[in-house]
C-alpha cells in the first residue's frame, strides 16, 4: 500500500466516524479526478459535477454502514461510473418516451420494448466498461461459447485465472446492472440477465 493509500484509509475510517474535516480532506483530494472522470462519460461539465457531488452526499449520508475499504480511487471511480450509467439510463429513457405520439397506444408491450432496448443499452456500456482482459474472457465464454480450458489456450493463461478474469467481469456486471437483478419482471430481460450472468462450468 502506497503512502497516498495508506492516508486515504486513514481519512476514510476518521469520515465514517462522523469527523467532518476528513470528509472534506477526501472530497478536495478526489473531486477534481472524479468530475474529470464523468464528463469522458456524460460529456458535460455541470452534469458531471451534478453527479460526483451525488455520490459525495450519498456517501456522508451513509457513512455509517460503510465498509472498510483501503484503496478509495477504485472505490470512488466504481461510485460514479455508477452513478453516470443510471443517468445515462435515465436520460436515454426520457428522449425514447417523449418521442412516442401522443394519440399513440402506449400498452404494456411497448413498456416491455422500452425496458428491453433500455436494458441492453445499459448492458453494452457496462460490458464496454470492463477491464480488457476481463471483457476478453468474459466475451470468449458468453458470446464465443468456449470452455474455461479452450479459452486459458486463447489467452495463454491458467484455467484458474480464466475464472478469476470470469469471475471478475461477473461482480462488476452485478454492480452495473443492479438496477435490474433484484425487481426485473419482465421475462425477456430476466432470460438475457440469466444467460450474461450465469457461473461459468468448465
Amino acid at each position: 500500500m502506497t503512502e497516498r493509500e495508506r492516508m486515504d484509509s486513514f481519512l476514510f475510517e476518521e469520515f465514517k466516524s462522523g469527523n467532518s474535516r476528513a470528509f472534506d480532506k477526501i472530497f478536495n483530494d478526489h473531486y477534481p479526478n472524479l468530475c474529470r472522470f464523468a464528463y469522458s462519460m456524460v460529456h458535460d461539465q455541470d452534469t458531471s459535477q451534478s453527479l460526483v457531488q451525488q455520490v459525495f452526499i450519498n456517501l456522508w449520508e451513509s457513512r455509517g454502514s460503510l465498509e472498510h475499504v483501503e484503496r478509495l480511487i477504485p472505490y470512488f471511480t466504481a461510485m460514479v461510473r455508477n452513478q453516470c450509467l443510471n443517468f445515462i439510463r435515465r436520460e436515454k429513457r426520457n428522449t425514447r418516451l417523449a418521442e412516442i405520439p401522443a394519440n399513440s397506444q402506449y400498452d404494456n408491450a411497448t413498456q416491455e420494448q422500452i425496458d428491453m432496448h433500455d436494458f441492453e443499452e445499459h448492458l453494452i456500456i457496462a460490458l464496454t466498461s470492463l477491464p480488457e482482459r476481463c471483457k476478453m474472457a468474459f466475451e470468449y465464454s458468453r458470446f464465443e461459447n468456449l470452455t474455461n480450458k479452450e479459452i486459458s489456450m486463447k489467452m495463454d493463461i491458467s484455467v484458474k485465472g480464466v475464472e478469476a478474469l470470469i469471475g471478475r467481469s461477473l461482480k462488476l456486471l452485478r454492480i452495473s446492472l443492479s438496477d435490474y437483478l433484484p425487481s426485473s419482471k419482465k421475462s425477456k430481460i430476466k432470460d438475457l440477465i440469466l444467460f450474461m450472468l450465469r457461473l461459468a462450468k468448465v
